[in-house]
This record gives C-alpha cells, sequence and structure tokens, in this order.
C-alpha cells in the first residue's frame, strides 16, 4: 500500500484529501455521549481545492454546542518561522548522513531522475531524512493539481471555532508528530517505493477515497485502512507507530473528559475506523456513539 496516505494523513503540512462540498455532501459526523454529556468526533481530511470552503452546517452546528475544539496539533497558532525552526532539527540527518547514503541506489537514482525532470537538483536535499524529502514531492504533485493545506478542514474547523471564541486543545505537539516519522527510518526505502508506485496515479487514486470521504462512507475508509496498514512488515509497524500508539494515547486522555466537558474533536479521518480506531475504543469505554 501507500506512505503517501499514512504520511499526509498524519503529517501536520502533509497533504492528502481534496473534495467539494454539494447539498448531497455528508461527511461523517459521530455524538460522543457520557453521563448525559454529549461530544461530538469528526474525521478531518487535511488539504483540498478553493471548491471546498465551507464546513456542513452540521459541523458547525456541533461546533457551537461545544465548550472546546480539540484537534491534533493547533496549526493556526504557529508561525511560518516557527514552524520551520521547530522542524528542521527533525528533518536534518545527523553524524554525516545524506540523502544517498540512506536510500540504495536504485532509489536514489529515481529521485534524482524524478527532480531533474522537474529542473531541481537533488543536491538541495542532500541533508535531508527520506521522509522529509518525500514529503516534498507530495507537495509538488499536489500543489500543482490545485491542492492546498490552506483550504484544508482542519484550518477551517479551528478558523470557525477561534472565530466564535471556542477554546482550542492540541492532543500533540508538532514534535510528537516529526519524531513520529524519524522512527520510521529504518524503512526509509519502503517509503520512497511505494510514494513512486501511488504518485504514477494520484488523481485516480484519491479521488474514490475523497468520495468515501465526502459521503461519510466508512465501508471503503475502512477498506482503505486494511490495505494501507497490511501484514507485511512495513505495514505492520506503520500502524503501529502512526495510528495504533497515538489512537490509545488519544482515548486515555480523552476519555474521562467526556464524562464532563463538552468537546468537539476534528483529527485526521483514518484514526476513526477498525479495532483500534477512536469509533470501537470510545464504545468500549462505555460512550454512547451515534452516526449524526
Amino acid at each position: 500500500m501507500t506512505l503517501t496516505q499514512r504520511i499526509s494523513s498524519y503529517f501536520i503540512l502533509a497533504i492528502l484529501f481534496t473534495l467539494s462540498f454539494s447539498s448531497n455532501a455528508e461527511p461523517g459526523l459521530w455524538q460522543l455521549e457520557k453521563n448525559g454529556v454529549k461530544s461530538y468526533l469528526f474525521g478531518t481530511v487535511h488539504v483540498g481545492d478553493t471548491s471546498m470552503k465551507g464546513l456542513p452546517s452540521k459541523v458547525t452546528k456541533a461546533i457551537d454546542t461545544t465548550d472546546k475544539v480539540i484537534v491534533e496539533v493547533d496549526i493556526s497558532a504557529i508561525s511560518p518561522m516557527d514552524m520551520q525552526r521547530r522542524s528542521m532539527p527533525f528533518m536534518m540527518l545527523k553524524n554525516g548522513k545524506t540523502l544517498q547514503s540512506e536510500l540504495s541506489e536504485q532509489n536514489y537514482a529515481k529521485l534524482k531522475n524524478y527532480f531533474n525532470k522537474k529542473s531541481i537538483d537533488i543536491a538541495m536535499f542532500d541533508g535531508l531524512a527520506p521522509w522529509a524529502v518525500m514529503v516534498t514531492m507530495m507537495q509538488i504533485e499536489f500543489q500543482n493539481a490545485g491542492f492546498s493545506d490552506q483550504n484544508g478542514i482542519d484550518k477551517q474547523v479551528l478558523a470557525y471555532a477561534k472565530s466564535k471564541n471556542k477554546a482550542v486543545g492540541e492532543l500533540e505537539t508538532l514534535e510528537y508528530q516529526m519524531e513520529m516519522f524519524n522512527h520510521m527510518s529504518l524503512l526509509s526505502n519502503e517509503m520512497i517505493e511505494e510514494t513512486f508506485e501511488q504518485l504514477a496515479d494520484v488523481e485516480t487514486y484519491f479521488i474514490t477515497l475523497v468520495d468515501a470521504w465526502k459521503n461519510g462512507d466508512m465501508a471503503t475508509l475502512t477498506k482503505y485502512y486494511n490495505e494501507s496498514f497490511d501484514d507485511s512488515n512495513y505495514g505492520e509497524i506503520s500502524e503501529q507507530v502512526m495510528l495504533i500508539e497515538r489512537n490509545n494515547n488519544w482515548i486515555e486522555e480523552l476519555t474521562p473528559r467526556l464524562a464532563k466537558e463538552q468537546l468537539f474533536i476534528a483529527v485526521g479521518a483514518l484514526h476513526l475506523p477498525e479495532q483500534h480506531g477512536l469509533l470501537k475504543q470510545f464504545k468500549n469505554q462505555g460512550i454512547t456513539v451515534t452516526r449524526l
């Protein structure tokens, strides 16, 4: 399966989905109830084009009824300069390592050819970790197609919450998310190989997923999840690092709060399905979960 979708779902600047809202678009929104206290869980997508502007009314109404909005990281509170300052220590290779030394000869040659076709000198990436170069590749491809994180649902949720003077809380820090990718460094060649596979068919591949998100099609999202995190060594490790550990941490933090606080929780859509997903885990904690 693809690293493109795995990275994009979780990296704060990465790019995953695009969509356009219409009168028939019904992204999944769930009510969480514990001891009579009602909160909401919304699976988000991180990028889009200009046609996606405007949150669905059921989402804005849910935010209106809650006391606090919870996101993975409040990117609206981080300036571009501060983002770069905090990110670079994690993205740069250390101890004399280079991009070329971290990749197989074949994969480095593929990268060099990719950037040559775009009139970009691969030498400018020589000190970057392979995962950071991969994110750069995704940004290039999606930006060329007209997609931007500026139109992402996460940013719209944050903007709306702040326009209503809602408090905003974070589940993680930017540094935690950066370190997560460094934990995958031993699988750098697998990352690059899967990225090339997906970039060869980005439009077709993601349109299916976008449509599933727009329509709240959990069956397709679940299928996508299982294909992404298969029983290969890479699939199992990436699922553990990017999803299971993080979901478990979030459940531990959020469960006691749901009995006393009205929260609007907005996290990447792939955190919701399957046995380790937030929907099932909240139910296992005795929380009533209702699809709206």
